[in-house]
């Protein structure tokens, strides 16, 4: 549907931009969130958490030089209902924390950073979320200024926006980031990658 030998997003969105198939690069924290549906496609699996997202995001860059990354991943939410898929172009380092030096909330010190990056395409027909992305695995997401938590997006939108990439990033809601997070992302994760073909093929 979306995807031939030619990638083509919505004209609205970016101005009728085409992307080749091997200028799109997948990235995904897990296999078990990738399946089988993007083996034909440029594809890294960066592991869980900022440093090895950006790590291995960087490397990929590198090797495939794309136009586009397209970051698939898991998340939890109190906001959206689980399956449902979220559009993120909002980004915060929700474990960053430097207020004992009187830094806000989520900010990087001594950088130009905002508190939230925004950076991505955002697709009409999806919801939109704002995503906290840190080292923990949330289960308590309450009162936050973010509606959706993942360990990875972060990192990624901010190294594709320093490296002037296209950034899209699409979210599959595994768990409520609540007490059941832990079980519920188990019996749900591998849920996403079919979820995720149905949007994109």
């Amino acid at each position: 549907m979306i995807f031939s030998s030619v990638f083509l997003f919505y004209t609205m969105i970016i101005n009728a931009v085409k992307y080749e198939k091997n200028e799109i690069l997948f990235v995904f924290a897990l296999e078990s969130e990738a399946g089988t549906f993007f083996n034909d496609y440029n594809l890294v699996f960066t592991g869980i958490g900022k440093i090895n997202a950006t790590l291995k995001v960087i490397q990929a860059i590198q090797k495939y030089q794309p136009k586009l990354i397209i970051n698939l991943g898991t998340a939890g939410s109190t906001t959206f209902v689980k399956y449902a898929i979220v559009n993120c172009t909002q980004f915060i380092q929700r474990d960053m924390d430097v207020t004992g030096l009187g830094f806000e909330l989520y900010q990087t010190p001594l950088t130009n950073q905002p508190v939230i990056l925004d950076y991505g395409i955002k697709l009409p027909n999806l919801e939109q979320g704002i995503c906290g992305t840190g080292d923990n695995f949330e289960t308590n997401l309450i009162n936050k200024p973010f509606t959706v938590v993942d360990m990875e997006a972060y990192a990624l939108a901010l190294v594709a926006k320093q490296y002037e990439i296209d950034f899209l990033c699409l979210k599959f809601i595994s768990d409520g980031a609540d007490e059941d997070a832990a079980s519920s992302w188990t019996t749900n994760v591998s849920n996403a990658p079919e979820a995720f073909s149905k949007i994109l093929f």
